[in-house]
């Protein structure tokens, strides 16, 4: 089954022969029926004031919260960043300081 079969050549004269393929037997389809129109008189999605007031109020709840973690990010950024700059300064007043002792 899983072995490759290898065609056989009987006279190796390294002529080309064409393999024979038999025609297979046609079955005539039957046509595909005609698509029947749906009668619809109302929309796809009705929206009651119910859904409406919770679609505004899932809303805004991911607005808050996507917000919340967007400002909390940047304030991490910011105070990692004066963090940095405080200890920049420290530092170079440190060195300095040690180079007018001497």
């Amino acid at each position: 089954m899983f072995r490759p079969k290898v065609p056989t050549n009987p006279t190796p004269t390294g002529l080309v022969v064409p393999l024979t393929i038999e025609p297979t037997a046609t079955v005539p389809h039957a046509p595909a029926p005609a698509p029947v129109a749906q009668s619809s008189t109302r929309p796809a999605l009705q929206l009651t004031p119910g859904t409406a007031l919770a679609l505004v109020g899932g809303g805004t709840a991911v607005v808050l919260i996507v917000g919340t973690v967007l400002v909390s990010m940047l304030l991490a950024v910011a105070i990692s960043g004066v963090s940095v700059a405080v200890c920049t300064v420290v530092l170079r007043w440190m060195l300095a300081s040690e180079r007018t002792h001497r």
